[in-house]
């Protein structure tokens, strides 16, 4: 009988630590009412690794204001398959959950879909939480002439995530009605919402993948496709439809849009992702991304000098490295700081 309680007490332990809600620590008073543009919080990459985590939801629950999914179009399938590096399979920690009591249990290795399924289950039952940044990284890119394209990524997070997502079109409306005609003019008005108006919501943005960009046959990129996309559909009434913030990839001086030969998609880029060395390696104003709103991911930010774990660094470490890259500017301080919730919680103020 004492071992059955005790087997039991431990159980209960277990599942209590579960579902405990994540609580953002805020090291400035009233960091809810910051807008979403003026805050640093830190972001988890890599988030659908088994080996980081053995449920997505394990990663939600370090508090994290960022995970990272690298999906592939799989055209015989029809199905977005997420793995690092099998573009044939599933090799991640989502489940498919249909309730909260599943997010942790259960086989692994689902789709695309199913990945956002756990996002919406956990996000229910933690409805203050976040706003959350869902990275997608396309790792070969769209194929939409085989039906897997902007249309179809739309209408999957769509169905998937629902309102929960802070889509291109909300960021356009002007409060007191309209829109601004570009993304470009929406965060420079600062018409970002305030972090505590986007909780339990995420905003997804998309990355041209490592595969695609070092592919000599590709000629279309991610960031190029989508933001054409998203031009269009806007232009014709549609702007709802749009579910992604296209991203500018890799870090560069000046106004990195000036690098797309259409000129027409440069206003609608406001998130922007690249090394956090590159960033603050010199010769990158840094506060030219904060003055105009825009959204700026810092990614492996242990290898700013002096570099620091990966994986395990002190909690004061990564804090220090969180503050310093906050105050270079950055939205989001990515790493694969898995297991320091203290540090994934943090929100500060940008600059």
């Amino acid at each position: 009988m004492t071992v059955r309680r005790t087997v039991a007490a431990a159980l209960l332990a277990v599942a209590a630590a579960a579902f405990a809600l994540p609580t953002q620590q805020a090291t400035a008073s009233g960091a809810g009412q910051l807008p979403f543009a003026s805050a640093t919080t830190v972001g988890l990459h890599n988030t659908y690794d088994p080996a980081a985590f053995g449920y997505l939801a394990q990663a939600l629950d370090t508090g994290t204001s960022m995970v990272e999914l690298d999906a592939w179009t799989d055209i015989v399938t029809k199905e977005w398959k997420v793995s690092h590096s099998n573009p044939l399979g599933n090799s991640n920690n989502c489940v498919n959950a249909s309730s909260a009591a599943q997010l942790y249990s259960g086989g692994a290795n689902k789709d695309l879909e199913s990945c956002f399924d756990d996002l919406r289950v956990w996000l229910d039952a933690h409805p203050q939480s976040g706003p959350l940044v869902v990275k997608l990284e396309l790792k070969a890119g769209f194929s939409a002439n085989n039906g897997m394209g902007p249309d179809q990524l739309d209408a999957l997070i769509a169905a998937h995530l629902g309102s929960r997502v802070f889509r291109p079109a909300d960021l356009l409306a002007k409060p007191g009605g309209g829109s601004y005609p570009t993304l470009d003019a929406a965060a420079q008005a600062g018409n970002w919402p305030s972090r505590q108006a986007l909780s339990g919501r995420v905003l997804v943005d998309v990355i041209p993948g490592t595969v695609e960009e070092n592919n000599p046959f590709d000629t279309l990129h991610t960031d190029v496709e989508y933001s054409r996309h998203l031009r269009d559909l806007v232009a014709a009434g549609k702007a709802g439809q749009a579910q992604v913030f296209p991203v500018v990839h890799n870090a560069a001086a000046g106004d990195p849009r000036t690098a797309y030969s259409d000129s027409t998609i440069r206003p609608w880029f406001v998130v922007f992702d690249g090394d956090a060395s590159a960033y603050l390696g010199g010769g990158i104003d840094t506060s030219w991304y904060d003055a105009r709103h825009y959204l700026l991911v810092m990614t492996d930010a242990q290898n700013v000098a002096p570099a620091i774990s990966a994986t395990d660094p002190t909690a004061d470490q990564a804090q220090a490295r969180t503050t310093q890259l906050a105050a270079a500017h950055a939205s989001i301080v990515s790493s694969d700081w898995r297991h320091l919730p203290s540090v994934q919680q943090l929100v500060l103020p940008r600059g």
